[in-house]
């Protein structure tokens, strides 16, 4: 496991504000932190190289693609062998319903969020995808009704951010058991 980086008020003012909106200009960015662009542009650059800023990304709402319907898919797998989970998770990350692919400790191997386009293609999704398969011992399919982005990640003891989380809109949807 990597050290945790040192970071001062600044670089966490910096993470917060990015976090929150990663198309924010670096002269906004600098003036909201009080200090010089090319300071600002120094310290992203930091940020970037000693790994604590991964990239950059957007967030799509599945309603707009056709996909309304959001569920999380608990796993497990028996027996738990390299030479059977390495093939499923490729197997997982490549269903184009895939939104985020955990591997877990405790009673389930893993947890797929996905999104499809209701409940017909769920349902073909558990079946076809995951129950029909040998090592898939166990699913268990929850729906998600409404999500929420947590505030900006921070390490530990740093201030908390100073306005809630984000709603990320709300799904239809309810909790089927497909064990």
């Amino acid at each position: 496991m990597a050290p945790a980086a040192e970071l001062d008020s600044v670089d966490l003012e910096i993470l917060r504000l990015l976090q929150n909106d990663a198309r924010i200009t670096n002269k906004e960015l600098a003036a909201a932190v009080r200090i010089a662009p090319s300071t600002c542009l120094d310290r992203v650059a930091r940020l970037r190289s000693i790994g604590v800023v991964l990239g950059q990304t957007i967030r799509v709402d599945p309603e707009r693609l056709g996909r309304p319907l959001d569920a999380l898919i608990s796993l497990r797998i028996q027996p738990h062998r390299r030479e059977l989970v390495d093939p499923f998770v490729t197997h997982v990350l490549g269903l184009p319903e895939t939104r985020a692919l955990y591997n877990l400790a405790g009673p389930d191997d893993y947890l797929v969020h996905v999104s499809t386009a209701g409940a017909g293609d769920l349902q073909r999704l558990v079946l076809d995808a995951f129950a029909s398969r040998d090592e898939v011992s166990r699913v268990h399919t929850t729906l998600i009704f409404q999500q929420w982005a947590g505030g900006p990640l921070l390490p530990p003891g740093a201030a908390p951010p100073t306005s809630g989380g984000r709603t990320s809109g709300s799904r239809s949807g309810g909790r089927v058991d497909t064990e």
